[in-house]
């Protein structure tokens, strides 16, 4: 029994392997190379397999183990939430082989294998489209820090990265279950799929190194200040935080001089713009005079309205010096169940089911993409400021670069999950954003990563984790749009037509079958 038991899901177990130690992890672990054929063994051993039941056994081991490796660490920062999420999210990666299977029903096995990279990345653009969504496992996250790899990434967005893999995949699969006459073809197809993404890297550096250097830059200062994230919420600790970001920040404008300095995400864990909080927030006003720059901070706005009175968001505001007013951008794309129940507007009952990190029972939802224009030496610098989980989303970021962003800054809190790999993997996520638009980004963290990526999603400088330190940079600004900024959601709109045509075909095919 156990010898049929092992043989049965020996193929879902080494695939969810594959998949989970492809994913980014610690830097001195390298191994994105195994996605590119991560899915063969499943979708050989679905050759054969007639029970929808069974099917999804086999899918889900693999799936399970795929989320089990890369997101084990959530559960360091709430279990129930970690546990739910990797049941959740294994559930929702069976859909495009569930598809897959069906079309194999009905129009065959080498029909279904074509399908799959277009009925793959449909689902998982799809699926990103709802709040449910945890969209942390897209396909093409896998090879976020395979460089020379994804450059085209400007074209395609993180769907073409997945779709390339998928396809890779499929090909691999071809050439070892078709006949020896189709191998040269198929070893000519699967050669070309590695060169091509590396041809095109080397005419993008080598047409780069033409370009003139005088680039506009922004000297940007990002204060890491090494907090614990859980006893910072205890309000005796609030004075002593800001305290340390002063005394850091007033340090580093000494030494460098910048224009813009960013504090990490809730670095100002209070709702400093209420009037409870007056003296705070002319104190932080007083010492941006004397600083003679800008702040780009995270912290906890209130906002009050006819449906949901003094609510709170989790937050970003950019205060300038002489300006009052600071302008304020609220948090949109939140962690399901972590910092918002979804559909919680629609059933409030469901509010009960929070895994808050920070003793906030949820945050609001922010409705507005907002840029935020800074008055510099240059002139005025458009910035999108992203917070945390929203780097997750491509789309949603080319947001902020339509409207004018020539630069990224991102403020994040990764403490929550020790010294795992998780904030390593949400840095290689973030290079994907980089690349997709051509912007560099400055990430400020509260205990790390925080690091200033170049437009190719290059490390320009960094802070070794876990300390309390500064770092000031040139940031090169951008104002090109790349094709897939402009054009973000193209390739998968477009296998979503593609896929309903290939279910409509196949189910056609199954009806003269029938017939």
């Amino acid at each position: 029994m156990n010898r049929l038991i092992h043989s049965r899901y020996a193929a879902s177990i080494l695939s969810g392997v594959l998949l989970g130690v492809s994913f980014p992890s610690y830097p001195f672990i390298r191994l994105e190379l195994l996605a590119w054929v991560a899915l063969v063994p499943l979708l050989l051993s679905l050759r054969t397999v007639e029970k929808v039941g069974e099917l999804f056994r086999r899918l889900y081991v693999a799936m399970l183990l795929f989320c089990l490796i890369s997101l084990w660490w959530v559960s360091l920062a709430t279990l129930p939430g970690g546990i739910l999420t990797m049941l959740a999210q294994a559930c929702f990666m069976t859909v495009p082989l569930l598809a897959f299977f069906l079309i194999k029903k009905w129009a065959g096995y080498r029909f279904a294998l074509f399908s799959l990279p277009f009925l793959w990345v449909a689902w998982e653009w799809s699926y990103m489209q709802q709040d449910l969504s945890f969209g942390w496992l897209t396909f093409g996250n896998s090879q976020a820090n395979l460089n020379l790899m994804i450059q085209y990434a400007d074209i395609t967005g993180v769907w073409g990265i997945s779709f390339w893999l998928v396809w890779f995949n499929v090909l691999a699969v071809l050439a070892l279950t078709e006949s020896r006459k189709k191998l040269l073809l198929s070893a000519l197809l699967l050669s070309a799929m590695v060169l091509s993404p590396l041809l095109y890297s080397s005419w993008l550096f080598h047409r780069e190194s033409f370009v003139s250097g005088a680039l506009s830059k922004l000297r940007v200062t990002l204060v890491q200040p090494d907090i614990d994230p859980h006893n910072k919420w205890v309000q005796r600790n609030s004075e002593d935080i800001l305290e340390q970001y002063y005394r850091m920040t007033a340090r580093a404008v000494r030494e460098n001089r910048p224009e813009l300095i960013v504090w990490p995400e809730t670095a100002i864990p209070f709702p400093v713009l209420s009037r409870d909080y007056l003296y705070d927030m002319r104190f932080l006003q007083g010492s941006l005079r004397q600083w003679n720059a800008a702040l780009l901070t995270g912290f906890v706005d209130m906002k009050s309205d006819n449906n949901h009175p003094y609510e709170s968001y989790n937050a970003s505001m950019l205060l300038e010096p002489g300006q009052n007013a600071p302008q304020i951008y609220r948090k949109i794309k939140l962690v399901p169940f972590a910092e918002r129940v979804p559909y919680v507007d629609y059933l409030p009952w469901l509010a009960n089911a929070s895994f808050s990190l920070s003793g906030i029972r949820g945050w609001g939802k922010g409705h507005d993409s907002a840029v935020l224009r800074l008055s510099s030496s240059q002139g005025e610098i458009i910035l999108a400021n992203i917070i945390c989980y929203e780097s997750v989303f491509p789309g949603f970021v080319t947001e902020f670069v339509r409207k004018g962003a020539r630069m990224l800054t991102l403020v994040t809190n990764d403490g929550w999950y020790a010294t795992s790999y998780g904030p390593y993997q949400h840095l290689a996520i973030g290079r994907l954003r980089c690349i997709e638009n051509r912007r560099a980004m400055a990430r400020c963290a509260n205990t790390g990563l925080t690091v200033v990526l170049d437009k190719f999603g290059r490390t320009m400088a960094e802070i070794p984790w876990w300390q309390e330190q500064t770092l000031t940079v040139d940031v090169p600004l951008e104002s090109a749009l790349t094709f897939y900024t402009t054009h973000p959601d193209l390739l998968p709109k477009v296998s979503s037509v593609i896929s309903a045509l290939l279910l409509s075909i196949a189910f056609f095919r199954r009806t003269m079958k029938v017939l």
